[in-house]
């Protein structure tokens, strides 16, 4: 999968999946289709290359694939991918 950039005012990955990491105010991380705290309001990450930012959401690089042509493909492919790696799935 090729790496793209990310799409101005989406913000999908950081409101559709549970990250289940602490971070600053968000103690117990936070619940898939649950908006992060911090989301800034044009949709870039406020805890972008800071130490504090999660782990996973580090290593999450968008690809073609998860964010399609627009913030709807990319939150129903992220809320997919969400159920199917949830523990029992």
């Amino acid at each position: 999968m090729k790496e793209i950039s990310c799409r101005p005012n989406c913000g999908a990955c950081c409101i559709a999946p549970s990250i289940s990491s602490p971070m600053p105010g968000m103690p117990d991380g936070k619940k898939a289709g649950e908006r992060c705290a911090h989301l800034l309001a044009d949709f870039r990450c406020e805890l972008f290359g800071q130490p504090s930012r999660p782990s996973v959401c580090a290593s999450l690089r968008p690809t073609a694939e998860m964010c399609g042509s627009c913030q709807a493909d990319a939150m129903q492919y992220l809320a997919a991918l969400e159920l199917e790696t949830a523990p029992g799935f």
